[in-house]
């Protein structure tokens, strides 16, 4: 990044050479302001999403009540024992108004289907299964916990899925966390729009 500033600091020195004196090389001091223009886009665009989006970094479609990480050992494992954080709920209530379209996901599947299709949904996304619990039980909830990788620097990122059974319908509750850094330039929350909108796609398609 200091050498992409520097330059386009040369760039703009070039310029004022090239228009005084009449010299040559305006072609290559374009192109070398194209290729630190390109270099210092991404970090720009975080720069504009730092100030935009408040500082999270653990999103979920419950504010009020979000999907708990599996203890179990399997999770435990292969999450090479990080155990995510949960955040205080006074911090967990700024996503309301950053992120409106984070919202649970119901569908018109009894919860043995729609435990299916997440699976199907997730496989699809490219998420690693950690750790499943089929509905059952008394609540008859159902969890299941995945592992995602960023797009850019392939960082492990976590991610839980909630059912829980309505009549006729299932509630489907999802939480993703990044593992480091304050900030995740909505990172979180676009992952968790990108599911819902490709479960709906599965969805259109049965």
């Amino acid at each position: 990044m200091a050498l992409a500033l520097i330059a386009l600091l040369l760039f703009c020195a070039a310029c004022r050479v090239i228009w005084r004196e009449g010299r040559r090389g305006a072609g290559a001091a374009t192109a070398a302001f194209f290729l630190a223009a390109l270099t210092l886009g991404y970090p720009a665009y975080l720069a504009v999403e730092a100030v935009r989006l408040p500082v999270l970094s653990d999103i979920s479609t419950d504010v009020a009540n979000p999907p708990h990480f599996s203890f179990s050992k399997s999770a435990v494992e292969a999450r090479n024992g990080f155990q995510p954080p949960g955040l205080p709920a006074r911090v967990r209530e700024a996503q309301r108004s950053a992120y409106p379209d984070v919202e649970p996901i119901v569908v018109d599947l009894d919860t043995d289907e729609a435990f299916a299709l997440v699976l199907k949904t997730a496989n699809a996304r490219g998420w690693t299964l950690v750790d499943k619990r089929p509905p059952g039980g008394r609540s008859g909830d159902g969890h299941i916990d995945f592992i995602d990788k960023t797009l850019v620097m392939g960082f492990d990122d976590d991610i839980t899925v909630r059912f829980k059974p309505l009549p006729g319908q299932t509630r489907i509750d999802l939480r993703s966390a990044s593992r480091y850094g304050r900030h995740d330039f909505g990172a979180n929350a676009k992952r968790i729009t990108a599911f819902a909108e490709e479960l709906q796609s599965q969805l259109d398609t049965r």
